[in-house]
């Protein structure tokens, strides 16, 4: 019996948006996994006078955890990412969805937005890597603080938001925009994702 393509779902957006709680309730609402944002432990353990080729790393690690999440979804035998999840937590695990909080669009904005450059092997990562929906987060949720967060202000998380509003509407991938609370983004993001499986 062939095996199904994953389906993989990013989850994008400027900081303090939502994105990882979304992740992380999507992936309960669905039974599968979520694939974290790798910059943050990157963060907390090297603080956050960041370089430009820091934010290399932190690509590379993104997509490198991306690709574990997705192996042990899939259940690849190649590789020993499984080792971390029991059998039976992979039998019941729904092996369709994946959520990913963060891909290679935001860390092109943070690269521009900071250093006004990108990485050429980002843009190159950007054509290469494909994702069946973006969900974007909304700045309409009040910013929490947090010892890794830059931008409290709301002017600047909007237009962050823009630039990602921007990149969305010219690429050809669909994407929805997730807005309101908790629960109304939550339920915006299952329709979307509903709607997709359904397609």
């Amino acid at each position: 019996m062939e095996q199904k393509p994953l389906i993989k779902i990013a989850v994008i957006g400027p900081e303090s948006t939502g994105k990882s709680t979304l992740c992380e309730l999507l992936a309960q609402h669905y039974n599968t996994q979520w694939c974290p944002e790798f910059a943050r432990e990157f963060l907390l353990t090297h603080g956050t006078d960041y370089t430009y080729d820091d934010l290399l790393y932190i690509a590379k690690g993104q997509l490198a955890m991306e690709d574990e999440y997705t192996q042990s979804l899939v259940g690849s035998s190649e590789s020993g990412v499984n080792s971390s999840l029991h059998d039976y937590e992979l039998r019941t695990l729904n092996s369709k969805l994946l959520f990913i909080d963060t891909e290679m669009y935001v860390m092109k904005v943070w690269c521009e937005f900071v250093f006004v450059k990108c990485h050429r092997w980002l843009l190159d990562q950007i054509i290469e890597r494909k994702y069946d929906l973006y969900l974007l987060c909304n700045t309409d949720l009040p910013w929490v603080k947090d010892e890794l967060r830059e931008y409290p202000d709301l002017k600047t998380r909007d237009q962050l938001y823009h630039i990602y509003k921007d990149i969305m509407i010219n690429q050809s991938t669909p994407w929805v925009d997730i807005n309101g609370d908790y629960d109304e983004r939550l339920q915006k993001a299952i329709k979307a994702v509903d709607q997709l499986m359904a397609g």
